[in-house]
């Protein structure tokens, strides 16, 4: 029976939020992300073939202070930022994007390079920390690369949690100050990699996603739990 290999998403490589950016955050996320804080309930993969859903050492994890990787990486094959001011449908193609990745075509540099281009460009709100937490150390990817490892993903639904709702419902003009919505988006994803190896997990993950008027959406961070 062959085992998974480690893969980007929604791993344990990193958790949390910084104290600093929750307390920014618009007081209707934070009522509903600070109450889910604690460990990623979501790991995925394995080490290579004979190990299983084996989490790297903290030597191979990445640092929680990881810098935003410059531009001129490129992007590989991660997708361009689409332009939707609807925040469910940003979330869900946020959600599709942060699911896939191909270490055949694409450098770890890259695909930080790929994420942050949907990063909210408003460093006040933005937690670029809980989006690189989900990206394998530099050796650990080159391990998935040396496999080559690559990722499909397929978005079954997204939703506002009952608890944004209800937050919103309590007090709606919250919203108007950073326009930053909680988004639960579930979906499932297919790794492969080579000598035809393959698995497919289910995945959930909330996203918090900032769509002010008249402007596209962005990634603001993701959460360190998943809100139903």
């Amino acid at each position: 029976m062959q085992k998974r290999l480690p893969s980007v998403s929604l791993s344990s490589y990193g958790v949390g939020w910084s104290a600093n950016k929750r307390i920014m955050i618009v007081a209707l996320v934070v009522t509903i992300l600070l109450a889910l804080a604690a460990t990623v309930a979501w790991m995925t993969g394995s080490d290579q073939q004979g190990q299983n859903h084996a989490a790297p050492s903290p030597a191979n994890s990445p640092s929680s202070s990881e810098a935003a990787p410059k531009a001129a990486a490129g992007s590989g094959s991660v997708p361009k930022p689409p332009q939707i001011a609807e925040p469910v449908a940003y979330a869900k193609a946020a959600a599709e994007m942060l699911w896939s990745y191909d270490t055949r075509d694409t450098s770890r540099d890259q695909q930080l390079a790929g994420m942050n281009a949907w990063m909210s460009k408003e460093t006040k709100y933005a937690d670029w920390n809980s989006v690189t937490s989900q990206v394998p150390a530099p050796l650990l990817w080159s391990r998935m690369a040396d496999n080559k490892q690559h990722a499909t993903s397929a978005i079954t639904e997204g939703h506002y949690p009952s608890a944004f709702k209800q937050a919103l419902a309590d007090d709606p003009s919250a919203i108007t100050e950073a326009y930053i919505y909680a988004v639960t988006v579930n979906g499932k994803q297919q790794i492969a990699w080579h000598k035809g190896g393959a698995g497919a997990e289910e995945r959930a993950v909330t996203l918090a996603v900032q769509c002010r008027p008249s402007h596209d959406c962005s990634l603001v961070a993701i959460a360190p739990r998943v809100a139903q």
